[in-house]
């Protein structure tokens, strides 16, 4: 008995065998296919990552090239004419460059920022950075009303945004006379808790300069 139930053990082995070849030349070729996806895919991503490095640094050396040049407008106009890959790379150029524009066009660099604060696919904290920055420009042709609906929008927001908003609104106050109403908003971003302490230190330092009472500031931890 023992060597028959060895012979269909041998049997059933060899069955499995031929049954296991014919299935892999039928279907091997599925195997074989995925292999060469799954490297074919670590090399693309691979070849992806070293192109997005290369294109980096590619915006990185323009733009120091640009800013070598020597005066501000020259400086503007070269980064102007840098091809930006994306959304954010453009909304960078967009921003430095306005910064070159601010001392000389002061209208220029605020478009240049608006029309960047209400561009589409932009990350939020470069259309907020763009709000700000035109918003605080000094003769930008931005009206007053303007100017305070933009903050009034930032100041909802969070974090440092917010509290960078409020100070700018607290200055239009100044500007408009409303002494009291900018001593108030003051105080408040001097109490925030969110609030740097460089932001504390010019907030309280208008304050006395209104004439205002100092409030009570939180110690920094």
């Amino acid at each position: 008995m023992s060597n028959t139930d060895s012979f269909i053990d041998e049997v059933t082995e060899e069955v499995r065998r031929d049954r296991l070849f014919r299935l892999f030349r039928r279907y091997g070729w599925i195997a074989v296919l995925g292999v060469f996806v799954l490297v074919g895919g670590a090399a693309w991503n691979e070849w992806r990552k070293a192109q997005d490095r290369q294109a980096a640094e590619d915006l990185g050396d323009a733009i120091l090239a640009s800013l070598e040049n020597v005066d501000g407008p020259a400086r503007a106009a070269a980064l102007e004419a840098i091809e930006a890959p994306n959304a954010t790379s453009q909304a960078v150029i967009d921003l430095l460059a306005s910064s070159e524009e601010a001392s000389q066009s002061p209208k220029d660099a605020a478009t240049r920022l608006l029309a960047l604060a209400d561009r589409d696919g932009v990350p939020p904290i470069y259309r907020q950075i763009a709000t700000l920055k035109a918003t605080s420009i000094p003769e930008s042709g931005l009206a007053v009303d303007e100017r305070r609906a933009r903050l009034e929008g930032l100041a909802l927001s969070g974090g440092l945004t917010r509290l960078l908003a409020e100070e700018q609104l607290a200055l239009i106050e100044v500007e408009l006379g409303n002494n009291d109403a900018a001593i108030k908003r003051l105080g408040q971003i001097a109490t925030d808790a969110e609030a740097t302490a460089g932001l504390r230190r010019r907030a309280t330092q208008v304050i006395v300069a209104l004439g205002g009472d100092l409030p009570e500031v939180p110690l920094s931890e």
